[in-house]
């Protein structure tokens, strides 16, 4: 296999030193085709299907089949449009998307697992909807990214004697890393996205509170039953006796990095001094340098102070990390063109697509916007989904928070609570069942999870649909 990754970048590197100039042309949304989907669906393809009929090739080789879908695009954007504008667009995925990106993840990631929570009593059904709820909280506040890395092991820890956990940790991506990042623009990357844009921050609070709060409650409510089922079915309705011991923290100094996280993605959206770098055609903005070398240095602190024996107490490896750099960087660079088409609206080749956000009176179709930002953000990146949906509403804020207030609300509840649709659909999906795996869950494949996501959040969405886009 390590010779075959080898021979699949020959080509690659034989594309680079041929001149292009004669088959150039430019890279515009409005003229490509479905067919430049290929790399990036056969990596969401490879996701889903390959841990099921090819598991151990998987298992030891997923970044080089990453790799090859990659290359697959690079190689056919070098001969159609040239190799600058490759380089351009490449380093327009890396610098200014994945980099920040995977950034933040790695500080949150590194931050959270040295933060040990750790107590001996067995979880009950009750308990466990509070542990979920106070994750949904803690969403808003730090982030969804932040707090599944805080309070996913807690979770696992507290389930340890389960004989099914599995549905506690889907419900846990359901509500934790997606559905309680809805509250503020800290929780959730659209959301603050919206924030840069304009849209003031009590905005996102005051209307987005009931939506939360609606789905977090019936979510919460039919994972009670769902757990109390398994519960009384290990334990019969025995109400087992629990230790007394009071919850220990550890590593407590990272909680104070945790804020400095927030702090830097907030000083990020707020300061702007007007100085830009360029690199191979992308431009970095000094306050984004600033914030993502703080996040570097905030890695590194978080590694030095934290005790060896708080990382064990968590069972904390890079494996998590290391496995969504890897998937993460290919899906950054083959999104482009799927992006680049979704940005060309009605002239690109999903025009049918978006043509159903706007009826006949050229005014927008709320339920539509919420349905569509919701189910793209559910298998592409949401961020830059929010920002299409977000342009071609108005794209002027002042308007969008005013006259067209229903609008954006349905593209806010779209790109966030539909994140929780696939592993992919936001970045600590990924990370939290594959910390549920090493903690020895047997997590569904890609469509199995998307049976739970499907039969249990989409009854859900109509009612959302229905009250805050229907009956309103």
């Amino acid at each position: 296999m390590k010779r075959l990754s080898k021979l699949s970048i020959i080509p690659f590197i034989s594309l680079m030193l041929i001149s292009f100039q004669l088959h150039a042309s430019e890279f515009n949304g409005q003229e490509l085709s479905l067919f430049w989907a290929i790399p990036f669906v056969g990596i969401l393809l490879s996701i889903a299907l390959c841990p099921l009929f090819l598991a151990r090739l998987w298992h030891h080789h997923y970044g080089k089949i990453v790799l090859v879908w990659s290359l697959l695009f690079l190689g056919s954007a070098l001969f159609s449009f040239g190799l600058s504008t490759t380089i351009q667009l490449t380093a327009h995925a890396i610098i200014e998307e994945y980099i920040p990106f995977i950034l933040l993840l790695l500080a949150l990631f590194t931050v959270s697992g040295g933060i040990l929570i750790k107590s001996d009593k067995i979880s009950t059904p009750k308990s466990n909807v509070i542990l979920l709820a106070i994750g949904v909280v803690l969403a808003s506040i730090m982030g969804t990214t932040g707090a599944a890395m805080l309070m996913i092991r807690p979770i696992l820890r507290a389930n340890r004697q389960r004989h099914h956990s599995v549905h506690t940790v889907i419900f846990f991506i359901f509500l934790v890393a997606n559905i309680g990042g809805g509250l503020t623009p800290l929780g959730d990357p659209p959301l603050f996205i919206g924030f840069l844009k304009g849209v003031d921050f009590f905005w996102t609070v005051k209307h987005m509170l009931l939506p939360v709060i609606l789905t977090s409650g019936l979510l919460l409510i039919i994972y009670y039953f769902i757990d109390r089922y398994y519960y009384c079915k290990q334990y019969g309705n025995i109400t087992l006796s629990h230790s007394s011991e009071a919850v220990k923290l550890y590593g407590l100094k990272n909680i104070g990095l945790l804020v400095a996280i927030i702090a830097s993605v907030l000083l990020s959206g707020i300061w702007h001094p007007a100085i830009n770098f360029t690199l191979s055609g992308s431009q970095v903005e000094l306050q984004n340098l600033v914030r993502d070398g703080l996040f570097i240095a905030i890695t590194i602190i978080s590694i030095l102070i934290t005790p060896k024996q708080v990382r064990a107490g968590n069972e904390f490896n890079w494996d998590p990390i290391k496995e969504v750099a890897k998937l993460f960087i290919g899906i950054f660079i083959t999104i482009v063109p799927v992006l680049a088409i979704l940005r060309a609206g009605n002239d690109g080749a999903l025009s049918s697509v978006v043509s159903l956000v706007t009826s006949e009176q050229a005014k927008p179709i709320n339920s539509m916007y919420f349905w569509l930002s919701g189910s793209l953000s559910g298998f592409l990146d949401n961020a830059p989904t929010y920002l299409v949906f977000f342009n071609l509403a108005s794209g002027n804020a002042t308007t969008l928070m005013t006259t067209y207030a229903d609008t954006l609300l349905a593209i806010s509840m779209g790109s966030v609570f539909m994140g929780a649709l696939s592993y992919i659909g936001n970045a600590p999906n990924f990370m939290v069942k594959s910390i549920a795996t090493q903690h020895k869950i047997n997590m569904p494949s890609f469509f199995g999870y998307m049976k739970w996501s499907i039969g249990i959040l989409i009854p859900i969405f109509i009612i959302d649909n229905l009250v805050f886009f229907v009956l309103c």
